[in-house]
């Protein structure tokens, strides 16, 4: 069995400006054998507010708001549950050795969260196991959520939202950092983690964080491109 099998309905979040990120995404996808297909697996229109909100930048508050309403419409639908991923991913060519492995093993254990990689680099080590999660991660790129987790998490990152920025319980910050601070005010939530990492970010032009001055000037744009690629090949061959 497949991962998307496993989970109800899978969605990407890209910003429908972002054609670039859309396409990395879909060669990405497709060493899975993952392709679009309405109540399946859909592209989510990344939001992208007006306001910094109290977050760190419009960037940050677009993708706070793209994963909070991705979880609202799967409550809404009633999902069992939901695999949530970023335009930016990037598979590593282990993934789909050991999805069968990883399917079964999320079958046979109750679990609230599950990351199927991180942005730290990890190695894969075969065979790949499913551990509980103890610290902290750096990313949301890949990650699946279940049913019974919906209603603690919407309220958890709805009242982040009201509060301000830097306040001791949680205030307005990165999506990342939220779940880590759900999780640690939630100690009883089961979060589940690949010992290794099986998706990592994509090198690309960044929405949330500022970019370096180049990045503005066209003539270095397919240079950097052309870099970014080479740097993707080998990251997804670690």
């Amino acid at each position: 069995m497949k991962i998307l099998d496993f989970f109800q309905r899978g969605y990407v979040i890209n910003l429908p400006e972002r054609v670039d990120r859309r396409l990395g995404a879909e060669r990405e996808l497709q060493k899975l054998g993952m392709t679009f297909m309405p109540g399946r697996l859909e592209l989510f229109p990344g939001i992208r507010p007006t306001e910094l909100g109290g977050f760190p930048s419009i960037g940050a508050h677009g993708c706070f708001l793209s994963h909070l309403s991705i979880l609202k419409q799967a409550r809404a639908e009633g999902l069992a549950n939901v695999l949530i991923m970023e335009d930016d991913l990037l598979i590593s060519q282990h993934f789909p050795k050991v999805e069968a492995s990883l399917v079964e093993q999320l079958s046979q254990c109750a679990w609230d969260m599950v990351y199927f990689g991180d942005d730290a680099d990890r190695p894969v080590v075969l065979p790949v196991q499913l551990t509980r999660l103890s610290e902290d991660v750096e990313t949301a790129t890949f990650y699946g959520v279940q049913a019974n987790l919906y209603d603690a998490l919407i309220d958890f990152l709805e009242t982040l939202q009201q509060r301000p920025p830097g306040d001791p319980a949680g205030g307005p910050m990165h999506l990342d950092g939220a779940y880590n601070v759900f999780r640690q005010q939630y100690p009883e939530t089961l979060t589940l983690r690949t010992n290794g990492g099986l998706v990592a970010q994509r090198s690309s032009r960044s929405d949330i964080y500022p970019n370096a001055w180049y990045e503005t000037l066209l003539v270095a744009r397919p240079i950097i491109a052309a870099f970014r690629r080479g740097k993707t090949l080998l990251r997804s061959h670690r």
